[in-house]
């Protein structure tokens, strides 16, 4: 099977991650506005786009193209300096496998299946008035085919199951302390459906969405394995 869906030679992996990385920043320069998007609200309240999990996963998917760009560059075009890039490649495989897939798997399907439940949880639809539709599924679709695209072209080394959730641990808790303390500090939800919630209902949501995104940990963890094969897995 790995056989059938590997891309073979170095010379369309490098050009897919170039069309990759080239789409992913055209999609966070348009979701910051530049140059032709309407500017919006949440440039205006605290934290503007940084406290939505959209545009850090946005932010994650940028750089790690930009990662296997560099990398299958100086492959190519600069072989006596392989060894000095070599400690890239652990880093590129750690931010794929433990934040990049999970997350941007969790922010694709989270999103759309709240907003086909209720739209208004989590996508108002007066947004549609400042975001056009294209610029909606650059931040909550595109993402997904890349996911699958740099799933399959390239294997990468999980680390080892504790150290992978540890990390996304790390940054789950991380995320979810600053979205409290926006709300602490300014009063307002990231988020419409938080507003809504009892604090019980708050704490369950927030505990499910971990859960969700340790699922889809272990998920992308198991198809690497079946294209792979366990060679491509860390032992320790």
């Amino acid at each position: 099977m790995a056989g059938r869906l590997r891309l073979r030679g170095e010379r369309p992996v490098t050009v897919l991650h170039l069309c990759c990385f080239v789409w992913a920043l055209f999609s966070l320069c348009q979701n910051v506005g530049l140059p032709h998007s309407p500017r919006r609200d949440s440039d205006t309240t605290y934290g503007g786009r940084w406290k939505y999990l959209t545009f850090l996963n946005q932010i994650l998917q940028t750089v790690l193209f930009g990662l296997c760009t560099l990398i299958d560059g100086v492959h190519m075009f600069l072989p006596t300096r392989q060894r000095s890039i070599s400690w890239l490649l652990p880093l590129k495989d750690f931010i794929f496998s433990v934040l990049v897939f999970p997350i941007g798997l969790f922010v694709a399907i989270t999103f759309w299946t709240l907003y086909a439940y209720d739209r208004e949880l989590v996508y108002p639809k007066e947004l549609d008035e400042v975001n056009p539709s294209w610029l909606n599924h650059t931040m909550h679709t595109t993402i997904l085919p890349l996911l699958l695209i740099e799933l399959v072209s390239c294997p990468h080394k999980y680390p080892h199951k504790l150290k992978g959730i540890i990390g996304l641990s790390i940054f789950g808790s991380s995320y979810l302390t600053w979205i409290i303390w926006v709300n602490h500090a300014s009063g307002i939800w990231v988020y419409p459906i938080l507003e809504v919630l009892s604090r019980a209902r708050k704490a369950l949501l927030f505990f499910t969405c971990y859960l969700e995104m340790v699922g889809f940990y272990f998920l992308g963890e198991k198809l690497t394995k079946l294209l792979w094969g366990e060679t491509h897995k860390h032992k320790k």
